[in-house]
């Protein structure tokens, strides 16, 4: 069964756009993940970025104590991130790139050109129990260093896939690529997962991508959630899901 990790850094956006600086605040990002675990989602992700525009550490905190599926810290290469993370100890974290220009993740991370850098952060985490996935554009270089610096798992950037998907051609060529980077990743013994600009109308083509695990997604369901509530936008996202061959 393909799961369903939701991210919920974007209902600390909203509460930021009006309770910024202040304690408390609405909406809360720990209540949404208890509707989303309720509503059948087996993780959570949350991005503490080092700029702190969403998330704050005390959400992450919350969490921790009140996430019962799995926890996914997504945390940049950055000193003072990694200690939060090992005082926390999520059950995994996915390194991402992070710049304070960008409106959300760019692009995957550059392991190849970074080994020795991510090798020694992987090394820190699971030292401490804590699981450790990169998130990665779907390129044979990066799956490769991916594997080599000792990671348990890739999380592929579909964000070309979401942004091509309306032309042909092009969206056929980045599940091509998905499917590619799935199959190598395998091969070297690297549970798969995928996400970034996912919605219920890109989905269904994302089938076509062997080995996936997991699908983590976050701005879709809490835009969605205006609609129909983030419980029912869970539970429309895990049907587009159903049926995934593996």
């Amino acid at each position: 069964m393909l799961k369903l990790g939701v991210n919920i850094d974007h209902v600390a956006t909203l509460r930021e756009a009006r309770y910024r600086g202040q304690a408390g605040g609405e909406p809360d990002p720990v209540k949404a993940a208890l509707i989303a675990e309720g509503a059948g989602a087996l993780g959570i992700t949350a991005h503490l970025r080092e700029d702190r525009r969403h998330l704050q550490d005390a959400d992450l905190f919350g969490l921790r104590k009140a996430v019962t599926t799995r926890l996914n810290l997504e945390m940049a290469l950055v000193p003072e991130i990694l200690e939060i993370a090992l005082r926390v100890r999520p059950d995994v974290v996915c390194l991402v790139p992070e710049s304070r220009a960008e409106i959300t993740t760019e692009g995957g991370l550059d392991v190849a050109g970074q080994l020795d850098r991510v090798r020694f952060y992987r090394e820190k985490l699971n030292a401490a129990g804590i699981e450790v996935s990169l998130f990665v554009d779907p390129e044979p270089a990066q799956i490769a260093a991916s594997h080599e610096v000792g990671a348990q798992f890739i999380e592929l950037h579909t964000g070309a896939y979401a942004h091509q998907y309306h032309r042909k051609q092009a969206r056929n060529d980045e599940i091509q690529r998905l499917s590619a980077a799935a199959r190598q990743a395998h091969g070297l013994g690297l549970l798969v997962n995928a996400g970034h600009g996912l919605n219920t109308e890109n989905l269904p083509l994302i089938h076509l991508v062997p080995h996936l695990i997991e699908l983590n997604i976050g701005h879709h369901l809490v835009s969605r959630s205006i609609e129909i509530g983030l419980a029912g936008a869970v539970r429309e996202m895990l049907a587009a899901m159903a049926g995934y061959p593996g």
